[in-house]
């Protein structure tokens, strides 16, 4: 019988019917002992994987037969087999399948992301490690080149928001979104450079590869990501988002915001870091601005 332990070693199901989505499907067609059945493994996954044929059937109030063709009639070959693919399927939480209860009027939706918005952007000032955002500024206020590493929709926004604040200050930074070019990138880095990273998990593997690269190298790190995650443990400097999540999954994460305060806040100090050159560059990207675009300076500073 397999542990909770050797049930997360299991690799995704690929191709393989999603079990989970077939015992909460109302249209199945289920007996009233089917019914019962779905309902008592969906109930408690964890439970349902690891009990024998008896257990369940004792749970459900059903025979062990019974069980056996539940069991085929999912596509199992048995008992077993249903077990494997059970355990397969509970990758994926079954929020996705009960999604929580929330209404959709436009009012209550703008409230609920501003509301969300808004407490991440107090949990992340609460908890913000002063102390390594002054370590990660001092990096790269001094660096001779940055780059930024971050991949999937919501690091790859953070790290080009970076590039984006960093370059109008003077710095020389270039962000990357593509594993392959972000190794090649840190296998290239000269020393002078400094490495800075986004993940939200703070598991992504090949930014920890490219980490672990860069610290062979002795290239500075700095990783915006959660405290303790694997991507933490390979940087040379960590800057904590830790944030919960809610259960709407159908909400954008609040997360990114934190996120995104992180990356202003490092921006405007190092900005103060050289206030003559920021001033300078920055003037000199307003001019142009009025110059082929806005006509007078009552636009948005600097965009």
């Amino acid at each position: 019988m397999s542990g909770p332990d050797e049930i997360a070693m299991l690799p995704p199901a690929g191709a393989a019917r999603d079990l989970i989505q077939a015992l909460a499907d109302e249209d199945e067609g289920f007996s009233a002992m089917e019914r019962r059945l779905a309902e008592y493994v969906l109930a408690d996954l964890n439970r349902a994987t690891n009990a024998s044929i008896t257990e369940i059937a004792a749970g459900a109030g059903v025979s062990p037969p019974t069980v056996t063709r539940f069991c085929r009639r999912l596509g199992c070959t048995g008992f077993s087999d249903f077990k494997v693919q059970l355990a397969r399927s509970a990758f994926v939480g079954l929020r996705y399948l009960r999604p929580e209860a929330v209404t959709s009027s436009a009012a209550e939706v703008a409230e609920d992301i501003v509301t969300k918005a808004q407490s991440a952007l107090f949990e992340v000032h609460r908890g913000l490690d002063l102390a390594a955002v002054e370590r990660a500024v001092k990096a790269l206020a001094h660096a001779d080149m940055i780059y930024a590493f971050g991949s999937g929709g919501n690091s790859s926004m953070v790290v080009n928001e970076l590039q984006n604040r960093l370059f109008r200050l003077g710095c020389r930074i270039s962000a990357s979104n593509d594993h392959g070019m972000n190794l090649m990138l840190a296998a290239a880095a000269e020393p002078g450079a400094v490495v800075f990273g986004s993940s939200f998990s703070g598991r992504n593997a090949e930014l920890q590869r490219c980490f672990r690269l860069l610290r062979a190298r002795a290239i500075p790190t700095i990783a915006l990501t959660q405290s303790d995650s694997p991507v933490a443990k390979a940087a040379d400097i960590v800057i904590p988002v830790n944030l919960p999540e809610g259960q709407n999954i159908f909400r954008a994460t609040s997360t990114r915001y934190g996120f995104l305060a992180v990356v202003d806040i490092i921006a405007n100090l190092v900005a103060y870091a050289d206030r003559p050159r920021s001033t300078r560059i920055l003037r000199s990207i307003k001019e142009q601005l009025i110059l082929h675009r806005d006509g007078d300076d009552r636009q948005l500073l600097g965009d």
